[in-house]
């Protein structure tokens, strides 16, 4: 049944607030501080929302889909690899690094709304970096699993360390690891590029 326009608000506020307190807090935040960031009352949240693991899946979710949709709007840029750079930096701005491991936690593996949103975050970002290939500028070498590692742990705060301002060190560790991925590579990298299906098997 299709949400009202009130209640798809109140939910979307809900969803985007939690993904900010759980970059904050981390997964355990207390859920009163996810409404009142959201505006909303405790009942309203859990008339959405009915425990705290399926409000994780839907921010993760959520953000796999942004990020989905921004790797699609860069498909048709003229730079190849000056996309696949927007679209590093603009995933970072999602937060991933401090909300992957706390999906790999949650998720059902066997989840289809789960496994169609990370096939269409493949899918897409594999044509990025694939164009970038073809064209010569990103080494041929690596592939999406070993750009969403990257990505990931380099967005991730350190244990102990304050997520607020963190981001002046994102921007200069990123810009490292991309300059890093051009071609002609400089190194010769050990094992195989790695897959978002490899990925999954170290969760297992």
């Amino acid at each position: 049944m299709r949400l009202r326009a009130d209640a798809s608000r109140n939910r979307e506020r809900i969803v985007n607030a939690a993904c900010e307190a759980i970059v904050e807090y981390g997964p355990d935040v207390p859920l009163d501080e996810v409404a009142r960031r959201a505006g909303v009352g405790n009942a309203t949240l859990y008339r959405h929302f009915s425990d705290r693991g399926e409000l994780i899946r839907q921010v993760a979710l959520a953000v796999m889909r942004r990020i989905t949709q921004r790797a699609e709007a860069l498909a048709e840029e003229p730079d190849p690899f000056g996309a696949l750079e927007r679209f590093v930096f603009q995933a970072a701005e999602e937060r991933v690094g401090a909300l992957c491991p706390m999906v790999s936690d949650t998720f059902d593996g066997h989840d289809p709304e789960v496994a169609q949103a990370t096939e269409s975050l493949q899918r897409a970002t594999t044509a990025l970096m694939t164009r970038a290939q073809d064209a010569g500028q990103l080494r041929t070498d690596v592939a999406v699993g070993d750009l969403m590692v990257a990505l990931t742990q380099l967005t991730r705060p350190l244990p102990g360390v304050c997520a607020i301002g963190f981001d002046r060190f994102v921007q200069r560790h990123l810009q490292l690891f991309l300059d890093g991925l051009r071609a002609p590579a400089r190194s010769t990298l050990e094992g195989t590029a790695a897959t978002l299906e490899d990925l999954k098997g170290c969760h297992k």
